[in-house]
């Protein structure tokens, strides 16, 4: 069974019991070890002032110094991509529409689980860390969390890499590519942008984007199927492509 396909491979409906059994084991305890690592990564940071200061410093300088007009606008909008009401929003629109397409809640509900597991990760390691936000003008009020890591990054990079994976069951070629490009381009965005603006260091960026992504692996393996060693389900199989 192929990573990509494991949905399509196996299309049997888990029973209730099983399937949060599999969201504990296979989701719940990986999260944990996930969350050492980050907060441990967010103190290592924090504790070498030397790499923060001598690199970190220069390169958001640089991007305040080279700010205007027109790139202050069109930051504006991809910081948005990674906002916590239009994460939430696009991620529970999507899940619908592919609950409503597939009849498969144990496939459409994977970006919410995605977008779970990155956010009450970011909300415990950032208040654990407590790092400052770059010392240059910010061009967005700063929210209650601190620095580290990226909670932009994380949701958006959670998000789009879920929808990337789920892309991939789109049929006609053309739409496929061009779904999945935007969905790789869009956490880049919102990653530059919030550098931009004066709210991340570079390593928040880079972990919240790490973080992300492995939320989006958990959440895509949250449920096993049958080449993972599952039991035997009961149901028939639903859905297919689209």
């Amino acid at each position: 069974m192929s990573f990509l396909t494991r949905y399509e491979d196996d299309q049997s409906r888990p029973e209730v019991r099983s399937a949060l059994r599999d969201l504990g084991m296979r989701v719940l305890l990986p999260g944990i070890v996930v969350f050492g690592i980050v907060v441990g990564l967010g103190k290592l940071i924090v504790a070498s002032k030397a790499y923060s200061d001598a690199e970190e410093r220069v390169v958001n300088r640089a991007l305040a110094a080279e700010r205007d007009s027109t790139w202050n606008t069109i930051t504006m909008f991809w910081s948005h991509i990674g906002n916590t009401e239009y994460v939430i929003g696009v991620c529970i629109i999507v899940a619908l529409i592919v609950w409503w397409r597939t009849k498969q809640w144990w496939y459409a509900v994977v970006p919410v689980i995605a977008i779970s597991v990155q956010a009450t990760i970011f909300v415990i390691a950032t208040a654990v860390v407590g790092r400052a936000r770059p010392d240059v003008p910010k061009l967005d009020p700063a929210p209650p969390t601190s620095s580290f890591p990226s909670g932009h990054q994380g949701a958006s990079t959670a998000l789009y890499a879920t929808f990337f994976l789920m892309a991939t069951r789109i049929r006609r070629p053309w739409l496929r590519a061009l779904v999945m490009a935007l969905c790789a381009l869009a956490p880049i965005l919102v990653g530059y942008a919030r550098m931009y603006r004066g709210m991340h260091h570079a390593s928040d960026i880079a972990v919240g984007a790490a973080l992300g992504i492995t939320s989006a692996v958990l959440a895509w393996r949250w449920l096993r199927r049958r080449d993972d060693g599952a039991e035997s389900r009961e149901g028939t199989p639903e859905g297919g492509r689209r």
